[in-house]
């Protein structure tokens, strides 16, 4: 264990301590390990592929709109609001849940 002198007071501290003892400012930041970087990875990828699933979902519910008689489209757009909602509520659920590991799995100070 090597000592470092804190930029702050100066005085000897350990390279592995996050604060110094004397004046108490931030020497090292803290990481995530492997798993809590895996679970904020899935969480961002998570809301990306929802994003894509929802606007890619509407633009085909809505595709060939014109060709259609008006109860086909009525069909059609209830169907698209039935299916942006299930996509809708999969993703808060979907959030929720990432977001508590992400909470749960950030550096602690």
């Amino acid at each position: 264990m090597a000592m470092i002198n804190c930029p702050e007071c100066s005085s000897e501290v350990s390279d592995s301590a996050m604060k110094c003892p004397s004046c108490g400012v931030q020497l090292r930041k803290p990481k995530r390990g492997f798993f809590g970087k895996l679970v904020k990875y899935s969480f961002i990828v998570f809301n990306v592929l929802m994003v894509l699933w929802l606007v890619g979902g509407m633009g085909a519910a809505t595709e060939g709109m014109d060709a259609m008689s008006e109860a086909e489209k009525a069909g059609t757009a209830v169907g698209a609001g039935l299916g942006m909602a299930v996509v809708l509520s999969i993703w808060v659920f979907g959030d929720i849940i990432l977001g508590l590991f992400v909470l749960f799995t950030r550096p602690k100070a």
